[in-house]
Parts: C-alpha cells; structure tokens; sequence
C-alpha cells in the first residue's frame, strides 16, 4: 500500500531536488547557452548582494509572520473554546475564510485597503478620521512599511488555519483537567503556561514547522501584492529564484538558490524538532 505513495513522493520530490543538484553546474537556460560552468555558479553565489539581500527579507519574514500565525491563532482559539461557546461554529468560519479565497483577490483587496493615491484606502481614511493624519503614507510604496504591510496580509489570510488547528487539540483536553487546575487556583495565564501548553505541545511543534516552511517559501503574496518592491524590500528566496529563472535566464543560478530554501526548509525543521525533545527532555 505505500509503494503508490513512494512512487509519487519520489517522483515530485526527490527527482525534482536531484535535479536541481545537477542544474546547478551549468550556466545559462536549457536551449539557451547552456554550457558545464563547475562550481562558478557556487562562488558566484556568496558574492551576490541580491541574494543576501534576499535572505535578511526572508528572516525578517519569518519572524514577523510565524509570530503572528503562531500567537494570535493560539488566542483566537482560546477564544472559541473558552468564551465563544454559542456562536463558536459561526466565528470559526468567519475566521477560516480568508484561508480559501485566492491570493490574487486577497492582494486586490489589500492594496485598496493600503491606498494612498487617487483616495485614501480604509487604513489611511480611519487614520484621518481619527486625528492621525500624519501616520498616512504610501505603505506599499515605502521600504521602511512594505514588508510589514506585507506580513500583515499573510497574517491575516493564515491564521485562521492555526487557529482551527490549535482549537481541534484544545478540544482534546478533558475539562477534568482543567478544572482540577481551576480548583487549585490556576490563574488563565498558568492554566495556560503550566496545563494547556504542555498538552498540545506535539500541535504546536507541527503548527511551528508548517509556518516556518511556508514562511521560508514565501512567494504568491508578494508576487501580488509588491512584486518584491520597492528597492527589493520585499523580495524573498523564492521571488529572487524566479527573477533569475525567468527574467534573466539563469536556471542554473536559479537552482542554486532554490537549493538554499531546500536546506532552510529541512535544517529549520530538524532545529524545531530537536528544541522540542530538549525541551522535553
């Protein structure tokens, strides 16, 4: 019964990764000047200020976006478990939609949202509205505010899905525990710390290495939404890869850098993976 899966598996992932190994020793684009280069391609990479200018978009990314994902779908589902038992299935949906809707219309609506210029968008106009006009700028076209803005778009589409992750091992924590703990004289804070953290901590290392992979991955939002502007302040890993693909003809240098996401993918995994059993240990 596993041999389909192993088949699939092997072909949409490790043929492709091998691949992109054998890339990575060749210049230019198959049909296209494509030519054995060695190892240029690899010292060419640790000269590149585009990469690394990349690499510190994509750090900043993670810790912005998984922060958020990570906090506020844990509070919400505290929400629906603890304080919203009467409309909890209405507010779950409302929260989980935005998971649904494609990112192209999900980026349409968000730079209406951030709009400065020919009208205020919604976020500038409540400014106004509330004495704060000195705080409306042009977010998407300024590189101190893109990639904040940005990461407030991605927070905003995902965290509906930890959140429903979070509430699904919520429900499987007998509320004898919990109201052992409340007898004691657990406050919500170390109800929360000392009880239900401990319980669903195999959740949140799963939830950790779900965003920090679609973090590292970060692609169709700000190909939407930003483009990787301005000045490149909101290009990735991933948008920078494709750049150099596409734009420039370089699948070689292409492969290179996406083998760099590969292995941030798989040894920031392996870090959350080891955390947690030190941790537990």
């Amino acid at each position: 019964y596993m041999v389909p899966g192993l088949i699939l598996y092997t072909c949409f992932l490790i043929v492709p990764v091998i691949w992109s190994f054998y890339y990575t020793v060749f210049d230019g684009s198959p049909g296209i000047k494509w030519e054995f280069c060695g190892l240029d391609n690899y010292i060419k990479l640790f000269s590149d200020k585009q990469f690394f200018q990349a690499l510190i978009v994509n750090c900043k990314y993670i810790a912005i976006v998984m922060s958020g994902q990570m906090i506020l779908g844990l509070a919400l589902a505290l929400m629906f478990h603890f304080w919203l038992q009467h409309c909890k299935s209405l507010v779950r949906t409302i929260v989980f939609f935005p998971v649904v809707l494609p990112v192209v219309a999900v980026a349409q609506l968000f730079t209406k949202i951030y709009e400065v210029q020919p009208h205020y968008g919604l976020l500038n106009s409540v400014l106004a509205n509330i004495g704060l006009e000195k705080y409306v700028q042009a977010w998407l076209g300024q590189e101190s505010t893109a990639l904040g803005s940005l990461s407030a778009m991605d927070i905003w589409t995902s965290i509906g899905f930890y959140a429903i992750i979070f509430y699904g091992a919520l429900l499987d924590v007998s509320q004898d525990v919990i109201e052992a703990a409340r007898i004691d004289g657990a406050k919500a804070f170390q109800l929360l710390r000392f009880i239900l953290l401990p319980l669903i901590r195999p959740i949140v290392v799963v939830c950790l290495i779900f965003s920090f992979t679609g973090t590292v991955k970060m692609f169709d939002s700000a190909l939407a939404l930003t483009g990787g502007g301005p000045s490149g302040a909101t290009k990735s890993l991933s948008l920078y890869m494709y750049n150099v693909a596409f734009t420039y003809s370089k699948v070689g240098y292409a492969s290179i850098v996406a083998i760099v996401v590969f292995l941030i993918c798989v040894i920031g995994s392996y870090f959350i993976k080891k955390l947690d059993k030190d941790i537990t240990a």
